[in-house]
This record gives structure tokens, sequence and C-alpha cells, in this order.
């Protein structure tokens, strides 16, 4: 491999990782492609829905939507990895706020690794922590979101559970590919060095977090499913980061490597849904939206 100046190499990383998850998008019209239109932060011009008007359960049985899942990935991926050509300015302030900020703890890393706990004990509950967001726990998330709802005749639900399949399997392949890149060493890897081009094995490379990118992920997707009650996206992302302060807590990621890992997960669970949702769906009020609109916690 070429050298490369370390700072150079770091910041090439830093705007893949974020540049490019954050810029996943297509320049549309203001009536087609605005937030307010697609339900996407990021104004994702709309695509073909993941879950058709014709997929109703009854109609085309329970693995006739999963048949278009490749073809959307291959979309997905394409939309991703060629951002930087289609960009727009205004979407600037994403990559100046989360590349600064991952660059700010790349650069404390080691020195936030020290200050940490170092007692088994602490480093124990933190791993059992960090198994929110692996994918024996996402995986089953997902399916049972699909499953609940074709049992039920939910078709949000199963909105819920294909568009989590798809952005688990979007941020796996960014988050590999980026892996054998870095190759970063973990903290318990090489002395703590926390050094790029330096870990025992590219596949098992520290930068990005896999568990923080595919928690945020399907975070980003359940929030955007159910904005309302408040209660949903706020559990849904207090959940997402106990999986970042506890694969840092449990010392399998620097502070940079989460940081990374997160924000890549919201933009692509934005882009899915935006890309995915069947806005027909949102003329529908779900049985857990009744539910919950009678449930007051906290004052929300």
């Amino acid at each position: 491999m070429l050298a490369i100046p370390g700072m150079t190499f770091r910041a090439g990383l830093i705007f893949i990782a974020l540049v490019l998850p954050a810029f996943a998008q297509d320049s549309v019209a203001a009536d087609a492609g605005s937030p307010q239109a697609t339900g996407s932060a990021l104004g994702v011009k709309p695509g073909s829905p993941a879950l058709k008007d014709k997929d109703i359960y009854d109609q085309s049985g329970f693995f006739h939507p999963f048949r278009r899942m490749p073809k959307y990935v291959l979309r997905d991926q394409k939309s991703i990895w060629t951002s930087p050509f289609h960009t727009s300015k205004k979407d600037i302030k994403w990559w100046i706020i989360f590349g600064g900020a991952t660059g700010a703890l790349i650069a404390a890393d080691k020195s936030i690794d020290r200050a940490l706990p170092t007692s088994s004990t602490a480093v124990t509950v933190d791993k059992h922590a960090s198994d929110i967001g692996s994918a024996y726990t996402l995986i089953p998330i997902s399916a049972a979101f699909y499953v609940a709802g074709a049992a039920t005749h939910g078709e949000r639900f199963r909105e819920t559970g294909l568009l989590g399949f798809e952005s688990l399997i979007d941020t796996g392949i960014v988050v590999e590919a980026l892996k054998l890149v870095a190759d970063r060493s973990r903290p318990y890897q090489q002395n703590d060095s926390g050094r790029f081009e330096d870990g025992p094995n590219r596949w098992s490379s520290g930068f990005a977090s896999g568990h923080a990118i595919s928690s945020w992920a399907i975070a980003s997707i359940i929030a955007h499913e159910y904005p309302h009650p408040i209660i949903i996206p706020i559990v849904a992302y207090a959940l997402a980061s106990t999986v970042v302060v506890a694969r840092v807590g449990a010392r399998q990621h620097f502070p940079g490597d989460v940081m990374a890992g997160s924000a890549m997960g919201w933009f692509i669970g934005d882009f899915v849904y935006g890309k995915r949702h069947n806005h027909d769906l949102d003329q529908k009020k779900t049985a857990l939206h009744t539910i919950l609109n009678h449930i007051e916690i906290g004052g929300f």
C-alpha cells in the first residue's frame, strides 16, 4: 500500500465515513424531495417503496417483498458511494459537524480511553450492554417487526422490518469496506496505539464501529416510522446511545470509531427511509400509535 502521511490518511477516512452516507441523496425539486414530503431530514428523492400496495399479505404472501431487496441494496450502494458527484451545498453542514467531531475525538482517543474505568466488572458490564447493537439482536428485532406486522396485518410494522433489514445490509457493506481500508487497532491491541494501518487483522479493524452503525441505523428507521409520541424515538436513540457508550467502556472501540459509526448509521437509516417509505401508510393510524397516544410518560 502507498505510504500516506498519518493526518492525510485519517482525514481521508473521515471524509469517506461521513461525507458519503451524509450525501447519499438525489437532487430533487422541493415539492418532491423536501424533508416535508419524504420524511427524510436529508431531503432524499423517494424511490420504489419497500412495501408496495400490491404487497398486502393476503395477496402476495409472506416473502414476496424480500424479492426486491437485493436490487434496492445495489441501488443504495450506488447512491452512497457515488454521492460526492451529486451533493448539495446546503448539506455541507453535516460533514462539517460530524466530520469535525470525529476528527476531534480521534485526536483525543487515547487520552479518553486511559481515563475510563479499568475494572474487569465495568468492562464486562459494558460488553454485555453493547450486545444490544449486535447482529444477533438487531436482526431478530427487524424480523419481529415484520412477523408481527404480517400476523396482525400491520403494514407499517411490516415496512419497519423491511427497512430495518435493508439498512442493516447497507451499513454492513459500508462498515466492512471502511474496516478493510482503515485497519485501525482497537484499544486492547498493539499496546493501545490506536493507529491506522496497524491492526492485526483488517476484518477486525476498529474503525468504524459496526455495533454503532447498525444500532443507529435501526434507531433512525424506528424514529422515522414512529415520530409520535416522542417517547418512541427517545427510547430508540437512547438504546443506540447505550451501545455507543458501552462499546467504548468495553474497550472494543475508541470514541472516534463510535462517533463515525453513529453518524453513518443515522444518515443511512434516514436515506433508506426517505427512499423506501410508502407514503400511503401515513394515512393509516397503527395500533401502536393508538395505544401510546393514550399513555403519558414523564409529561411527553
